[in-house]
């Protein structure tokens, strides 16, 4: 039997064995500054006893590894970082923001049980919710989370969770993380925070009270648009569970290159951040006096609804702004083809000043999910007949507020 790194052998295996095993086995050597990428689906498995069955069975919340759909040492350690700066136990690292979502509702409800979500949310899990937890017999009653009073009625005896997302994408609407917490307690029920507006720098839903925090990695954690990630955070017994329900058997798994990374663009968060917020804030306050511009959105803003209560529950307004035009969409198209430095393009939290439109007759008027009376609140209080989005990226101030100015002038 071939021992791996056993390389005073070597001149007597064969090409094949040498293609195989030469260079290989545990890392020698001054270890490096920058932590390496784990490309290996599989892993050496301890010797048999207690350490070969945790690996096998996930007993514990960091069992030693086995297989990279489970666990791998790459992403275990972009998820020991993610949980010290949320401030959680434990984190679980998935393959996008998404399937963090999909593996928090499915790994903890099942049919028969009821859920509480947010009407506007970021759209794939707003139609998550709207569309497809039916199917697994899971019930929503969808409402505007910013109001207490609305998701206290909505609750029931068999409701189980509650899901805010705040800052709310795209309308950035704002909701009492704590004032629901305690509604939650009382009702028996986990809450799920998506905070990926806010990042684990601006705002902490689990010291607020929330029993999981989520966050799209493939925006501002990674912070450079290149890749797909996403993380659910929580306790050490939650998270055992959904790893070991969710990321075995529906497999989210994240690659280690990817995790490698996000890992890598998180070093510098703190200083992108600053440079995020500070550039919308500016962007939010040119545009409140543009002779183009309807209103403005951005919780940093006075005139935001929910200022008060971000300022509260955030250490910063995040790098997302919203707006919506007087001459609606024929200007909001103009102005696209007129941009030169921010990019008509999805997403967020890249280093580029990224900008889209939301129709609202698209977004809003046809999700089938909502009341006649929550499509025309969602359009008269914050969509009108189109919103456009901001992600202010990491360009000069100056540069971004011309570019805004010469694509309106006309």
């Amino acid at each position: 039997m071939i021992e791996r790194g056993k390389m005073m052998d070597k001149e007597k295996w064969h090409y094949e064995t040498l293609a195989v095993h030469a260079g290989s086995g545990p890392e020698e050597g001054p270890a490096s500054l920058v932590r390496p990428v784990h490309m290996s689906a599989s892993f050496k498995l301890p010797e048999f006893g207690p350490e070969l069955f945790d690996a096998l069975l996930l007993e514990s919340d960091q069992p030693p590894h086995a297989y990279s759909r489970w666990s791998n040492p790459t992403l275990r350690s972009l998820e020991d970082k993610l949980a010290a700066l949320e401030g959680a136990e434990s984190a679980l690292v998935t393959s996008t923001g998404m399937a963090a979502v999909s593996s928090a509702i499915l790994g903890l409800l099942k049919a028969g049980d009821h859920l509480v979500a947010q009407d506007v949310c970021y759209i794939g899990s707003q139609e998550l919710f709207g569309e497809y937890l039916a199917q697994f017999g899971i019930s929503v009653t969808m409402v505007d989370t910013s109001s207490l009073k609305q998701v206290e009625n909505a609750l029931k005896d068999n409701t189980k969770m509650i899901y805010l997302e705040t800052p709310a994408n795209p309308i950035l609407r704002i909701a009492d993380i704590q004032g629901v917490a305690k509604l939650a307690k009382n009702a028996g029920a986990r809450l799920v925070v998506d905070s990926t507006y806010a990042t684990p720098l601006l705002q902490k839903p689990l010291a607020l009270g929330a029993d999981l925090g989520i966050h799209s990695l493939t925006k501002f954690i990674n912070g450079h648009g290149d890749t797909l990630g996403g993380v659910v955070l929580g306790s050490k017994e939650i998270i055992k569970d959904l790893r070991k329900s969710m990321l075995v058997h529906l497999g989210p798994a994240a690659s280690p290159f990817n995790a490698w990374l996000i890992a890598r663009g998180l070093v510098t968060l703190p200083l992108r951040m600053e440079k995020h917020c500070a550039n919308a804030l500016a962007l939010a306050e040119f545009l409140v006096s543009h002779p183009a511009v309807k209103r403005v959105f951005y919780p940093g803003l006075k005139s935001h609804p929910h200022h008060q209560l971000a300022t509260g529950q955030m250490s910063g307004f995040g790098g997302i702004l919203t707006f919506s035009l007087k001459d609606e969409l024929s200007a909001a198209i103009k102005m696209v083809q007129r941009l030169k430095v921010l990019t008509y393009a999805t997403s967020l939290g890249h280093p580029h000043s990224l900008v889209f439109y939301y129709p609202t007759d698209m977004y809003i008027d046809q999700a089938a999910y909502l009341s006649e009376i929550q499509k025309k609140e969602i359009r008269e209080n914050w969509m009108d007949e189109g919103l456009v989005r901001i992600s202010a990226g990491l360009e000069n101030i100056k540069d971004l507020i011309d570019d805004i100015d010469q694509a309106l002038a006309k």
